[in-house]
């Protein structure tokens, strides 16, 4: 699976201690947030799991997803997860034996195009925040891997972030957007994913598709968000996008904005869901 040049989840298999600890760190602060849990939420009722279901999660990260996958299809059921990356597959497996859900949860070390389970096997596939790292063809190759996976009657539902509506008030406008505009084209495959969800999701052959649009928003500047405008400034720097003094006056620009009580900061979220057609029908 090819990501992007710049896509820090790219050359995870070398990754040193240190830098493994950081970002599982990183993705679990994100998942702690309010509005984090409210995107999960919604996505789990998008895939309408029942108790005994199985439930399938492709690029499940640290596990938060995935855990509420587990407990969503109760004991009689089963969740697993699919994680190309090594790091993150483990730290999903030890969030899962912590939180008394080993027994009917299992991850792979595994990509969403070549998934190692059986045709038909899931109630529902989901994805959270994934699709925008894959490139064509691998994108719709993921969601054509999601569909077989998944059994005639059950749901393919997919939720993903869209950084073509980043929206930042800041006080320099054209540097917002050189700095949010620029780094996203080094780093992202596809950073407009969340819109393509229902053409994708057509592609795959899924009927009766539905879309939910979700803001995530902050008025305040919690340390998720510093941290991501941080390596934001920074990835800017890097990419010769502007200096570093600009940078630095870039974020002070941002803590000005939030000690006035004056900060904003949202992106949408897209969440679509699909029904795979039973024998012999295709949307």
């Amino acid at each position: 699976m090819r990501l992007g040049s710049h896509d820090p989840f790219r050359d995870v298999a070398s990754w040193d201690a240190a830098t493994t600890q950081n970002w599982v760190a990183a993705l679990e602060r994100r998942a702690a947030g309010r509005d984090q849990i409210g995107l999960r939420a919604e996505l789990l009722r998008l895939a309408a799991l029942r108790p005994g279901d199985t439930a399938v999660e492709i690029g499940c990260g640290t596990g938060p997803l995935l855990a509420e996958l587990a407990r969503a299809v109760g004991p009689d059921g089963r969740a697993v997860g699919v994680e190309p990356q090594p790091a993150l597959a483990q730290a999903a497996r030890d969030r899962l034996a912590r939180d008394g859900l080993a027994a009917n949860t299992e991850v792979y070390d595994a990509s969403a195009d070549r998934m190692p389970l059986p045709d038909g096997c899931a109630a529902a596939c989901v994805a959270q925040t994934v699709l925008i790292h894959l490139p064509d063809p691998t994108l719709p190759a993921a969601i054509s891997e999601m569909a077989r996976v998944t059994r005639p009657g059950g749901r393919v539902a997919i939720q993903d972030q869209d950084f073509g509506t980043t929206a930042l008030a800041h006080p320099d406008r054209a540097l917002t957007a050189r700095i949010l505009d620029g780094v996203v084209s080094h780093i992202y495959e596809e950073p407009h994913s969340g819109r393509r969800l229902p053409a994708l999701l057509h592609a795959a052959g899924l009927e009766r598709i539905r879309l939910r649009t979700e803001v995530y928003q902050e008025t305040t500047l919690t340390p998720y968000t510093q941290n991501f405008l941080g390596r934001r400034a920074e990835n800017a720097v890097r990419f010769g996008l502007i200096d570093a003094d600009a940078a630095q006056g870039w974020l002070d620009g941002v803590t000005a904005m939030a000690e006035a009580g004056t900060f904003v900061f949202t992106v949408n979220y897209y969440g679509a869901v699909g029904v795979k057609p039973r024998s012999g029908r295709r949307a």
